[in-house]
């Protein structure tokens, strides 16, 4: 890559730097959604596995299974909610 005369870049206007910018932070809002959608499904798991251990203990706390299953079921509603806004603000093209 070229790169342009400091006295042509210091003439640009605001508008044509932030059309310029646009397709470099459209594409870091969407990585940034994404790993969030990734860091869900890390807790997802996490609480998965803790809900498996909840179940196999000796003495079962119903009242934890229940708690682990309404947190999971938020954090997959989250995810979903990721991936709809995703969807609507960064089109397939």
């Amino acid at each position: 890559m070229k790169l342009p005369a400091y006295k042509s870049v210091l003439k640009m206007s605001k508008d044509i730097l932030r059309d310029t910018l646009a397709p470099v932070r459209t594409m870091r809002a969407k990585k940034q959604a994404e790993l969030e959608m990734a860091k869900l499904d890390e807790e997802i798991a996490t609480k998965e596995a803790k809900l498996n251990e909840a179940c196999c203990k000796e003495e079962i706390n119903f009242a934890r299974i229940i708690e682990l299953q309404d947190e999971i079921a938020l954090t997959e509603r989250k995810k979903k909610q990721y991936q709809k806004i995703l969807d609507e603000m960064f089109p397939a093209e």
